[in-house]
């Protein structure tokens, strides 16, 4: 039987910085983005982030990122670390769409075994939470 939980989380560190060598149409780029997570999963995450803005010279929201990030804290009371790979779009005038799974094989410590599968939301406060749903055995 899995298990969800939704924790709060941060963005405490964004380094950011451009790739490729558009002059028109999308621009990419690459971040290191640092969080910290509160609730049932306590701890941090380090993420590499690869981000396309579709145009960038315009107002327009549309824009995508694909992530792997390495959480260290303890879920559910239980200590180590995972990976986890996610990504994200959003069209002007949508709302968010993001999904993403716990890499198979990737848990330690008390999280060997975890799997599992997860999305982000954005409250309009700006309150960011992680939702996942998860196994272990």
């Amino acid at each position: 039987m899995g298990r969800r939980i939704v924790s709060e989380f941060e963005v405490t560190g964004w380094e950011q910085t451009p790739y490729g060598e558009e002059e028109d149409g999308p621009s990419l780029g690459e971040a290191m983005v640092l969080k910290r997570y509160r609730g049932k999963l306590e701890g941090v995450g380090r993420a590499r982030l690869l981000m396309c803005r579709a145009d960038p010279a315009s107002n327009s929201e549309n824009a995508g990122y694909v992530a792997s990030e390495r959480v260290e804290g303890s879920l559910d009371g239980r200590k180590g670390t995972f990976v986890l790979q996610h990504w994200g779009v959003v069209a002007a005038g949508a709302p968010p769409t993001t999904a993403g799974h716990v890499v198979p094989g990737s848990g330690t410590g008390e999280l060997a075994g975890l799997t599992g599968s997860m999305e982000i939301a954005v409250a309009p406060d700006g309150t960011h939470t992680l939702a996942l749903d998860y196994e272990l055995p």
